[in-house]
């Protein structure tokens, strides 16, 4: 049974604190709470080096926070438990908490929502002039090609060797296209896989009676508690046997990532999930060691063992080897120099020096005050009286649909999704009822007023979709200003919709057919298009929606929830369901 038992019961405060800690053990660091950013201090930073960037859920500490520091990452922000943080915390991080002026590298994992969010986050930072590559870590052999599809490997603890090699050159003056191309290299050669004896608990949410059997384990389970492979009963040799299987089997087509050769050389990674006590992590590693040699002729050149990147206090463990291909950068350069190279990071074992721990004495870091671009006005009009009626309307469908989305969404997801619908529609409605909020008939004002409200209460995938389609539709219809006043008719919100719907596709690889929100949006949209006509597309997207109970599932995490035979033909897509309950009430308003 997953321990439910926690010292905090607030999960907002326990993360603040948490933040706050890194701080006090790792002077040479400072805090952004209110976005949750934690960052070098200026002066402990060389004048010209390239920006590191990463940061994921909180949950998974010491990753990402404890991985900012000399030698290794620049900023890392958090989200709130194993949810991404938003857009606008990871553009403020990159924009205002790190020295960019010879680019920035973001390293997210690869989850759906950091995908979106850091990638809606670098598109914003190149979009202000700064050079910025992002790269999604990806290292879980757990789930296996076929089942992960498009969303391809999960990132998982072998991620931290990315960020380890990638850290120190660009302490070493690397290039951004040399660090670039550095994070792409050693994920080419890297390959993890976990397994688990048990669930975590989440602080502050209710006990789930979804547990691993006793006398079982869960190979390859995931950092949120999604299913891995399978379920084993075995002791930990033949536990071990399995995964180093998963790992190195070069005939295996679900999981041959790397190729070996009798002289390559390997380091290794043993990863505490965040429960198991270091005597049993120690002999964890000693069989592992013990079992790459003997099976393998794989003596890793080096071991390193401890808590790396955790699923709060997950009793399981992770398994990682890095191949130490070349990396073509010369003396000095190699991956395992690059390993070695020190990192005054607390969540790397590596010393903090005298020198860093003067700056526990130093005054606080000044925070740079956020400077928000105003938008330029359009000549784009549209009746606020008949914006807050219709828009009115349809957020009070979606409000009204929470209970419906959170029922299907507790079968086929993690539950979130009726909550997180009905709070960004709870805020915007808040926002067309304040009668001092400034909007106006100029439609793209007030549509980016409602993107600001969206980007600042919805978290998660759900979250950053939504964000980044309304960003494009702003674009989309100011494309359509030939500087003359005119009204916002159906042809122009089609136009605006058909563009928003191309730029989605850069961010998320969810097409019609993949049992997603986007099986709701792009018929409505592509109706609306061609049809001129708001409720022929508002049925479309309530049809599509419907076809949606007999698809499986391709992207996003009912991937890897499973139990297919128990729900197909009788539950839709929950976020298709309430983005379809939005199109219909904006029909049924008009």
């Amino acid at each position: 049974m997953a321990q439910t038992k926690h010292f905090f019961s607030d999960p907002t405060h326990l993360v603040h604190t948490a933040l706050n800690s890194l701080t006090l053990t790792n002077p040479g660091l400072a805090l952004d709470l209110e976005n949750k950013v934690i960052f070098r201090r200026p002066e402990t930073v060389k004048k010209g080096k390239v920006a590191i960037i990463t940061g994921g859920g909180s949950g998974h500490e010491p990753a990402f926070g404890g991985y900012v520091g000399k030698g290794l990452c620049d900023a890392s922000i958090a989200g709130t438990i194993f949810a991404s943080p938003s857009a606008e915390q990871i553009r403020i991080a990159a924009l205002e908490r790190v020295n960019h002026e010879n680019g920035v590298l973001i390293l997210p994992n690869n989850y759906t929502g950091d995908v979106l969010n850091f990638g809606m986050a670098a598109e914003k930072s190149r979009a202000a002039g700064v050079k910025t590559e992002f790269y999604a870590m990806n290292d879980d052999v757990g789930v296996g090609k076929t089942k992960g599809g498009k969303v391809g490997r999960r990132g998982i603890g072998g991620g931290i060797f990315t960020l380890k090699v990638v850290g120190a050159l660009a302490e070493a003056g690397g290039t951004l296209e040399e660090v670039y191309n550095l994070a792409q290299l050693a994920n080419a050669n890297l390959v993890s896989v976990g397994s688990s004896l048990e669930h975590v608990h989440v602080v502050g949410r209710e006990v789930s009676d979804d547990f691993v059997p006793h006398g079982e384990v869960e190979v390859g389970m995931g950092i949120h508690n999604e299913p891995g492979s399978h379920r084993a009963k075995t002791d930990l040799k033949g536990l071990v046997e399995t995964m180093l299987l998963q790992l190195l089997d070069h005939n295996d087509p679900e999981r041959a990532y790397i190729t070996r050769k009798p002289e390559d050389k390997f380091a290794l990674l043993i990863n505490n999930l965040g429960g198991v006590s270091t005597l049993e992590l120690s002999g964890i590693t000693d069989e592992v060691y013990r079992q790459l040699n003997n099976s393998y002729q794989i003596k890793p050149v080096r071991v390193i063992q401890g808590t790396f990147l955790t699923s709060l206090n997950g009793l399981g463990f992770s398994i990682s080897l890095l191949k130490l291909a070349d990396t073509g950068l010369g003396p000095g350069k190699s991956f395992l120099e690059l390993l070695d190279a020190p990192a005054e990071a607390v969540g790397w074992a590596a010393p903090i020096t005298p020198s860093t721990w003067e700056h526990q004495n130093s005054p606080p870091v000044e925070l740079k005050k956020i400077v928000t671009t105003e938008q330029p006005p359009s000549n784009i009009k549209l009746d606020i009286t008949a914006v807050r009626e219709v828009l009115g309307a349809a957020l009070k469908r979606v409000i009204d649909a929470e209970p419906q989305v959170t029922r299907y969404d507790t079968i086929v997801g993690d539950g979130d999704c009726g909550i997180g619908l009905k709070r960004g529609a709870e805020a915007v409605l808040k926002l067309l009822n304040d009668s001092s909020a400034d909007l106006n008939d100029d439609v793209i004002h007030t549509v980016n007023r409602i993107v600001t409200v969206v980007e600042n209460t919805m978290d998660g995938t759900s979250g950053a979709i939504y964000a980044i389609f309304l960003n494009a539709l702003v674009h989309g219809l100011r494309e359509q200003d030939k500087g003359s006043e005119t009204p916002a008719n159906v042809d122009i919100w089609g136009t605006a919709l058909k563009y928003s719907i191309t730029a989605l596709s850069k961010y998320t690889p969810a097409q019609p057919g993949d049992r997603t929100m986007i099986d709701a949006l792009v018929p409505f949209a592509q109706m609306l298009a061609d049809k001129r006509d708001v409720h022929a597309a508002a049925k479309a997207a309530e049809e599509a929606t419907e076809a949606t109970k007999h698809m499986k599932a391709s992207l996003g995490r009912t991937v890897y929830v499973g139990g297919e035979e128990e729900w197909v033909g009788k539950i839709p897509d929950p976020g298709a369901y309430g983005l379809s309950e939005f199109f219909n009430g904006l029909a049924s308003a008009l």
